[in-house]
């Protein structure tokens, strides 16, 4: 049950991660110094904007392939061009920040910053017609609760530091608008002590999702699935009981819901019911 409790405080809202029926989107993906994650991206960026990203972007890697055409003008060529500035703005800003989970003062304000100026560009969200906008698989870039030093964000978690070897790896989001299936995805490293290895997972919280209003949307746990990876990758995936209502803390009610602020083919902000800001991009 502990376990559980864990896992399902990672991401609890939403509680903060299907095929996608969009053509192959561009995708963004980061070099981080404390953990292997994959370093191309692709937003269809000009090579000048791709260099402002670089210079800007100290402790990350990124490479930003230009494969794709640009889509066509829809007349605003100016508004398109301010908005793509500003989406790199963001990415420079929240790029090095592992997450959030070595983020400042400093660096949480400039996020915060960087996300409203987007926002307010790209104007009020209506998912009412346009719900496919979220299908996919989202990758987290930055999530303003992991300054907490917890891998439960604003929710109680793990804490991330020398006493508790815990590192945390990726972090997605899979979202299916037809069934419904909202899926919160981390991959967790638990250290171990001498000499055994490391213990190496990937933790699925399942929720099913509805659509509030134009831009809210509302997740409800379901279960915890657990699969093993490195060494003891042969161990096949199991789920961990949810804990009865009766048990479950006041801090983790197994639903939650926040609002999608910015949202385009490749680029996600959505605001949770705790404050806590988060950046996404599509995988």
């Amino acid at each position: 049950m502990a376990a559980s409790s864990t896992f399902s405080s990672l991401l609890t809202s939403p509680p903060a991660l299907l095929s996608d029926h969009r053509s192959p989107p561009p995708s963004v993906r980061f070099s981080f110094s404390s953990l292997t994650v994959p370093k191309s991206s692709r937003l269809g960026f000009t090579v000048s904007e791709r260099r402002n990203l670089a210079a800007n972007s100290s402790l990350v890697e990124v490479s930003i392939g230009g494969d794709r055409d640009p889509p066509p003008s829809s007349g605003s060529g100016g508004d398109d061009k301010g908005i793509a500035l500003l989406k790199l703005k963001l990415l420079s800003v929240v790029s090095g920040l592992n997450r959030g989970l070595v983020a400042s003062v400093e660096d949480l304000q400039r996020a915060e910053v960087a996300a409203k100026e987007l926002e307010t560009a790209g104007g009020p969200v209506d998912l009412t017609n346009d719900l496919d906008k979220l299908q996919g698989k989202w990758r987290l870039l930055y999530s303003s609760a992991f300054s907490s030093r917890s891998l439960g964000g604003s929710r109680p978690g793990l804490p991330t530091g020398r006493l508790i070897p815990v590192t945390l790896g990726q972090v997605f989001q899979r979202i299916d608008v037809f069934s419904k299936d909202f899926d919160n995805i981390a991959e967790v490293e638990l250290g171990a002590p001498w000499p055994f290895p490391p213990l190496e997972a990937t933790a699925t919280l399942a929720h099913k999702f509805e659509l509030l209003g134009t831009c809210k949307i509302k997740i409800t746990f379901e279960k915890t699935t657990v699969k093993t990876s490195g060494n003891l990758s042969q161990i096949p995936p199991f789920d961990i009981p949810k804990l009865p209502d009766s048990f479950r803390p006041s801090s983790n009610p197994g639903t939650g819901d926040f609002e999608v602020t910015y949202v385009d083919d490749n680029l996600r902000i959505t605001r949770g019911d705790r404050g806590e800001l988060r950046v996404f991009v599509i995988a």
